[in-house]
């Protein structure tokens, strides 16, 4: 006779349920979700196991817990939360640092696995960057630069590195915001961009992998 599953704490499935609540764009990132009276009524739970729910969401960031206002929404998901909870207790550079394990592993797979439709997209991201950096159009710029990024994350081949990648968007663009304004700073630069694509295009992982880190030491360079 085969043993009955366990079941998941109840706390575990109302925060399953928050978080589908936030993924689906019920409440939005800066909204506050509905009271506890209300919740309460809607999942048909005891104010412990909500607070206990809410309490375990808060920690992954992506939940605040605001005494006397309520709760508000600050991350879409739990690796966005954790890596905005993480951006606020570390400095720009401890940040960019992740960037060059990320980067460079993303641009060594990249290598291997892209394909010429692959290669074309992310030509004309960089092709819109730097239209968008002659304009003085920063917003568009950094569209442009971190959707370039994301792109080869997402050909890396690798579904998890394109999620952690994507999870840390809000950080990552934070940092540059700070590059960009500071005069002097090239918005085109070559290194770890065309570069990048032509060692992609190669297939040689080894100089994608370079010129990511040339890029980042630039960026690193600009850093406060």
């Amino acid at each position: 006779m085969s043993a009955t599953p366990m079941r998941r704490p109840l706390a575990d499935e109302v925060a399953a349920k928050l978080q589908d609540g936030v993924a689906q764009g019920r409440w939005p990132v800066g909204e506050r979700i509905p009271s506890e009276p209300e919740l309460m009524t809607e999942f048909g739970i005891s104010r412990g196991t909500l607070r206990e729910a809410i309490k375990a969401l808060a920690r992954t960031g992506m939940f605040e817990v605001r005494r006397g206002d309520g709760t508000y929404v600050r991350a879409t998901n739990e690796i966005s939360g954790t890596a905005q909870r993480i951006y606020r207790e570390h400095s720009d550079r401890d940040v960019l640092q992740v960037r060059f394990a990320l980067d460079t592993q993303s641009a060594r797979l990249a290598a291997h696995a892209a394909d010429a439709q692959v290669v074309q997209l992310l030509r004309a991201l960089l092709a819109q960057r730097d239209e968008a950096w002659k304009a003085r159009d920063f917003q568009a710029w950094s569209q442009a630069d971190w959707q370039f990024h994301l792109e080869v994350a997402r050909a890396s081949g690798v579904p998890l590195m394109h999620e952690i990648y994507e999870g840390f968007g809000d950080v990552f663009h934070g940092a540059k915001m700070v590059q960009r304004l500071a005069e002097g700073f090239d918005g085109c630069l070559r290194e770890g961009h065309e570069t990048l694509v032509d060692a992609i295009e190669a297939r040689d992982p080894e100089a994608a992998a370079r010129t990511v880190i040339e890029n980042l030491d630039y960026c690193m360079s600009w850093m406060p």
